[in-house]
């Protein structure tokens, strides 16, 4: 397929005159107002790349990234998107098609998405609607942003991990036999394995019994094992180890399995236990179909196989947007636009993400000034390192200290001990002073220091009680541990802050990402993934985050006000507790 670019024509005479007939009364729908606001938004140029100079002329590749924005918004499936390229007049509009198109078969989304993947092109279409909206005014850097994330369910079944042995050899076994069916003849009995494979694991009883549920997934794990020495034995053809099919099974047999040996010296192969070890979360496969997709939880209700979402949107407040429009084309606040989305799988924690999403910002000139987050994403060395690198405010809530003095509120916690950085020595609030002070890394890596009292020091303290309950063996009393001068000075100013009134009316403003959140979930369910796969999850929220912004540059267009209940309540009941 080849892809000559080209500009796209004005709308068909007769489609534009029908359009405008029919919405002479009615405001215009989404793809009209995008056409007449924004011309062609996504150019063919900016996707050949992806597309050959030779070949069979294919589809418009920047009209397919408008179809497939406009699919999002509307939530539709690619069968569907494809009958509303036929049937749609505003679709026509936009596209610049005329009455007489016939439009495409669906399977051209699909194949439009892959090379836009195998080019690593799926952030561009979000790109090119920020330059034009730069251009506007309507998105300007050093302004107000918040960011949040949200889980994101992968579009497989969930698997315990003897179902995940079963259908990782039958996933295994169905690419081979498509690929080379003399081979897997030649190696291994195809009526017995069609009879053991022949239907997915999940569709039928699993054995109730301890005892048969460990003879099968022994079953699992030899007819994994013969299979991959099948694959990886000198005579077998080399490019059979590159399916993707038996690779996962390949990474699913050493995660869940442990092989050794009876006391006979015969050959044994089990499934593999906590005492054994198990792979961390971050590694761990949880479906064939999948390898993406990761397990994670968050508190002790959410527990979800899948990815995370982060969308970061501007928040400006209405003083700060630049007036380069007619007042009669703004009713109310600018619109608050999503100007990243990033995608990781479910284990990646929410404090990882604060130096991608700055560098992305970075590159499309958007940082904010101030960036407002929960208390997921910053620790204090991360807030001391953004105003460095990035020069960005970061507002969010510091987690409170979790020692057990601080939590029962009764005893002496690290506040209650006076910190000389320059003698490195701490005085308890009995005056007494440390007897070590010790620089080291904790397990992370992150910078500490151990500050220790002696056992003589606490043992006559008259309130030993409050302070620790230490047995004092080994000559030990009371311990601290405290971070660099620098971050501690930092985090003590930052709890003080936090306390304050002014600081909670700005925070108040981080509320309003929620409702972006919702939005998505409702517009174009968000939560779940249509697609197999990080790449294909992440080219999701990309085009999902687009068809959002447009549908509400839509409403500032057409004279609608922000809808702000969710954010103006919250607002409310922050500053009520604040209060």
């Amino acid at each position: 397929m080849c892809v000559q670019p080209q500009s796209w024509p004005e709308p068909a005479p007769e489609v534009a005159a029908a359009v405008r007939a029919a919405y002479r009364r009615r405001e215009s729908p989404l793809p009209v107002t995008i056409r007449d606001r924004l011309g062609e938004l996504f150019p063919d140029r900016e996707f050949t790349e992806a597309f050959g100079v030779r070949g069979r002329p294919g589809w418009s590749p920047g009209r397919l990234a408008l179809i497939t924005v406009l699919q999002m918004a509307e939530n539709l499936t690619d069968r569907q998107a494809a009958e509303a390229v036929r049937d749609k007049i505003s679709w026509k509009y936009a596209l610049g098609l005329g009455l007489d198109e016939e439009g495409f078969d669906a399977s051209v989304l699909a194949e439009f998405r892959a090379r836009v993947l195998a080019h690593n092109l799926e952030q561009r279409v979000l790109e090119l609607l920020l330059e034009v909206l730069k251009a506007e005014g309507l998105v300007t850097p050093r302004g107000r942003q918040r960011t949040d994330s949200t889980h994101v369910i992968s579009a497989v079944r969930d698997l315990n991990r003897l179902e995940l042995a079963g259908e990782s050899v039958r996933a295994a076994v169905e690419a081979l036999a498509a690929a080379a069916p003399g081979w897997l003849a030649g190696v291994v009995d195809v009526a017995d394995w069609a009879h053991r494979y022949g239907a997915r694991v999940d569709s039928w009883r699993l054995p109730a019994s301890k005892a048969k549920r460990a003879d099968l997934a022994g079953d699992f794990g030899r007819d994994a094992l013969r299979l991959l020495r099948a694959v990886y034995a000198e005579q077998a053809p080399g490019w059979l180890r590159e399916l993707p099919a038996v690779d996962v099974l390949r990474r699913v047999l050493v995660q869940n399995y442990v092989l050794g040996t009876d006391t006979s010296g015969r050959e044994v192969i089990r499934m593999r236990e906590a005492a054994d070890g198990l792979p961390p979360g971050r590694v761990r496969i949880s479906s064939p179909y999948d390898p993406d997709a990761r397990w994670a939880a968050k508190g002790a209700d959410l527990i979800w196989n899948g990815y995370k979402v982060h969308l970061t949107e501007t928040c400006d407040p209405p003083a700060q947007h630049p007036a380069q429009h007619p007042p009669e084309e703004t009713v109310g606040q600018r619109p608050n636009l999503i100007v990243s989305v990033t995608t990781t799988d479910a284990s990646v924690p929410d404090s990882a993400m604060v130096e991608p999403i700055h560098a992305t910002l970075a590159q499309r000139t958007l940082l904010p000034g101030e960036h407002l987050l929960d208390s997921g994403y910053p620790s204090v060395a991360a807030v001391l390192q953004t105003a460095r690198r990035w020069d960005v405010t970061l507002v969010s809530p510091l987690r409170a200290d979790q020692s057990r003095q601080a939590r029962d509120g009764t005893g002496y916690d690290r506040t209650a001990f006076t910190l000389d950085f320059d003698a490195r020595q701490a005085r308890c609030p009995q005056g007494q002073t440390s007897t070590w002070w010790t620089p080291t890394r904790a397990q992370r890596g992150t910078e500490k220091i151990k500050i220790g009292f002696t056992a003589d020091t606490c043992r006559p303290c008259p309130v030993r009680q409050q302070c620790t309950r230490s047995t004092l063996s080994h000559g030990i009393g009371r311990q601290l541990a405290v971070p660099p001068r620098e971050v501690y000075q930092a985090q003590q100013a930052a709890r003080a802050e936090q306390s304050t009134f002014d600081w909670r009316t700005r925070y108040a403003a981080r509320a309003g990402i929620e409702g972006t959140i919702g939005q998505g979930l409702a517009v174009t369910n968000l939560r779940y993934a249509r697609y197999r796969g990080l790449p294909k999850t992440r080219l999701q929220h990309v085009f999902s985050a687009v068809a959002l912004n447009l549908i509400r540059l839509s409403a500032y267009w057409n004279g609608h006000p922000l809808d702000r209940t969710r954010t103006s309540h919250l607002t409310r009941l922050d500053l009520a507790l604040a209060a």
